[in-house]
């Protein structure tokens, strides 16, 4: 059986969220039962289903935001956060 398409947002409501030097905060949940990303008051939310076990959560995250903002996973750097669930990237102009 097939895994459903993550529910993605438009990459510019996630690129409205970033700041001026492209740094965009995100709140992780590994473990999840689907994968998606979601924008709440101004706060995005992340799920993905790998669990956090030697960075497959983190890795998980980072492929998820690339397709979503439709860019290259090399493009989305992480700053901060590997090990928390609330992690901090760097994400491309448009």
């Amino acid at each position: 059986m097939a895994r459903p398409k993550a529910d993605l947002p438009p990459p510019e409501a996630l690129r409205a969220l970033a700041d001026g030097e492209g740094r965009l905060a995100v709140r992780v949940t590994p473990g999840a039962r689907g994968e998606g990303i979601e924008i709440e008051a101004g706060r995005v939310a992340v799920k993905v289903r790998a669990k956090p076990e030697d960075g497959k959560a983190t890795a998980a995250v980072l492929e998820l935001l690339a397709q979503a903002l439709q860019v290259a996973p090399s493009k989305v750097e992480m700053l901060r956060g590997a090990t928390s669930r609330e992690k901090l990237f760097r994400i491309p102009p448009a």
